[in-house]
């Protein structure tokens, strides 16, 4: 298995989407409840492929990630060589940007000495979708880039 495995909930939302994987196997509902019965490793299989299959298409259409921590916001733009980021720290380490109150103080003090910005741009370590993989296993989440791009175009004026 390449990523991770599909949770309950993921399998659930993606039911229609497993159904025609299951088909293109020529798979039907009766064999599938056979496989699950008489052959569990088979299942586990199938489900890994799945999984992995749902994980690379995403992870191919991702073009930014975010990564919220206490003190910490990490912006993403997930190229196809590189990977470039914004990083913003708050200098007082009672801000807490997983909280609303947090989110408003770093929107009051964005250009101020109390909040460290930078830039970077980083080659992929392995592969892309692996190193974006990597991300979201430690807690960064897909984006609509509206951030970022609005960090970058305050940046570069």
């Amino acid at each position: 298995m390449k990523y991770a495995r599909l949770t309950k909930e993921q399998f659930e939302e993606l039911h229609p989407e497993f159904i025609n994987f299951l088909a293109t196997q020529s798979i039907d509902k009766t064999e599938w409840d056979s496989i699950k019965a008489n052959k569990p490793e088979v299942a586990e299989q199938e489900l890994d492929v799945f999984s992995d299959l749902i994980w690379e298409g995403v992870l191919t259409r991702a073009s930014y990630l975010e990564y919220f921590s206490k003190n910490h916001v990490f912006l993403f733009d997930c190229k196809a060589d590189q990977i470039e980021s914004i990083v913003l720290k708050s200098t007082n380490p009672a801000i807490d940007f997983l909280t609303k109150e947090g989110l408003h103080w770093l929107s009051d003090h964005l250009f101020t000495e109390l909040v460290d910005m930078q830039q970077g741009t980083k080659k992929y370590a392995t592969e892309r979708n692996a190193d974006l993989f990597a991300l979201i296993q430690q807690g960064a989440i897909l984006s609509d880039g509206k951030l970022y791009a609005q960090i970058l175009s305050i940046i570069l004026s």
